[in-house]
């Protein structure tokens, strides 16, 4: 008998959401957004090249769940693990955060679990 296919899950799923971020490698700063985000790194552009194994300060503010609350702000480190050339246009990087306090990878799993769809308790056939 075949076993019914399942759907590849990721352990630290991403998400596809401009949040605000700045990055400081190499004694530059860029101001960006992220293209997506997981609780282990973030994708950005950038308007420079920065090679991989480059490590960055990372700073991202992660919105509040409440309206009336004010945003999250992080401070990490993280280090370049790919850098692309944009066809428009800069360069996209992946960002591996390598230095994160537990409770701040939290903070950036609980907002992505804000827009994931709610895990059915129904068996799948």
């Amino acid at each position: 008998m075949k076993r019914p296919f399942k759907k590849e899950k990721r352990l630290h799923p991403r998400l596809s959401h401009n949040l605000p971020l700045k990055v400081a490698a190499n004694g530059y700063d860029f101001t960006t957004t992220t293209q997506n985000i997981s609780c282990l790194g973030a994708y950005c552009r950038i308007n420079k090249y920065v090679p991989p194994f480059t490590r960055v300060m990372i700073k991202l503010d992660l919105p509040a769940a409440k309206a009336k609350s004010s945003n999250y702000q992080l401070d990490c480190k993280g280090v370049i693990v790919r850098s692309e050339d944009d066809a428009s246009g800069g360069f996209n990087i992946a960002i591996f955060f390598n230095a994160i306090k537990d409770d701040q990878r939290k903070k950036i799993s609980q907002y992505i679990s804000r827009f994931l769809p709610a895990e059915s308790s129904s068996p799948t056939l």
